[in-house]
């Protein structure tokens, strides 16, 4: 092989090696935007984080709303007769001590008043039977689709599931579990965080 050859054949490789240089740039360049796609996105971690709620201002009786990860959590400040009503609905409810479903209830809840502290009950309102949202019933009496001894509680309309005011639900219904509790804990008197009790 000649002198001109060799360097025909080294320039070539020079060439060539500057190609796949810039071609091995260019494909790591198309690829990070392609790849940093796949990160979630601020608004999709904030949507998993854990949520504080103010419940100071939430009066005897109502319920307040938030949501976590795209659910809908409630937060009902019971009353003394909401509370002294959950031993009239211990036998009418299938799941009376939320042991079936470990997984439904953490183990601080796992008491008469499924809660930390018996006031306020924390709920995912989304029935078990298919993932509706029941409805608040929290007033007792007769009224439609209810029964007569109604002590307060929440409907699923799809369905007729009904849960008392700890949200267990009552037997012989479509939801085969209580509401679940998600994971929380107080930082304050009037301050909870709903999605950490730090051991999630």
């Amino acid at each position: 092989m000649g002198d001109s050859e060799q360097k025909v054949d080294s320039s070539r490789r020079t060439a060539i090696g500057v190609t796949c240089a810039i071609g091995a740039v260019g494909g790591v360049a198309a690829a990070v935007p392609f790849v940093s796609t796949f990160a979630p996105s601020e608004r999709a971690r904030a949507a998993g984080a854990p949520v504080e709620v103010e419940i100071g201002e939430i009066q005897p009786g109502e319920l307040k709303r938030v949501e976590w990860r795209g659910k809908p959590v409630w937060i009902l400040r019971r009353t003394t007769e909401m509370l002294a009503s959950l031993k009239k609905t211990d036998d009418a409810v299938a799941d009376p001590k939320s042991v079936r479903d470990p997984n439904n209830t953490p183990e601080y809840a796992r008491n008469e008043y499924r809660s930390i502290k018996p006031e306020y009950l924390v709920v995912v309102g989304i029935c078990t039977h298919l993932g509706c949202s029941p409805s608040d019933r929290l007033t007792p009496g007769a009224q439609p689709s209810l029964p007569d001894d109604w002590q307060g509680g929440f409907l699923c309309p799809c369905h007729g599931s009904t849960f008392d005011l700890a949200g267990r639900v009552f037997k012989n219904k479509p939801a085969p579990d209580n509401l679940p509790v998600p994971p929380y804990k107080y930082v304050s008197d009037t301050r909870l965080i709903i999605g950490s009790d730090d051991k999630a």
